[in-house]
């Protein structure tokens, strides 16, 4: 499994409806909106490396009122939840 982390610039008051956009996408196994220099973080996992960067490439960046993206690509998953 590929996982990256998406942080993606929208249009000015785009946030929302890139938002939902990918909240509905099987690829996006998270998302939200964030304040800073990034609008939305995007969560993506898929089978391959190539399946992914096809994703980001061809799904996310084209999407309506996405400006720019900036990828990180998951090395190693050492996630904790806490309680």
């Amino acid at each position: 499994m590929a996982s990256a982390l998406v942080l993606i610039n929208t249009d000015a008051g785009g946030e929302e409806e890139v938002y939902n956009k990918l909240r509905s996408m099987t690829e996006v196994t998270e998302v939200y909106v964030v304040y800073g220099v990034y609008d939305i973080v995007a969560k993506v996992e898929l089978e391959t490396m190539d399946k992914l960067r096809d994703f980001v490439t061809n799904t996310i960046r084209r999407l309506p009122k996405v400006r720019s993206t900036l990828t990180m690509i998951v090395m190693e998953d050492r996630s904790a939840v806490r309680k």
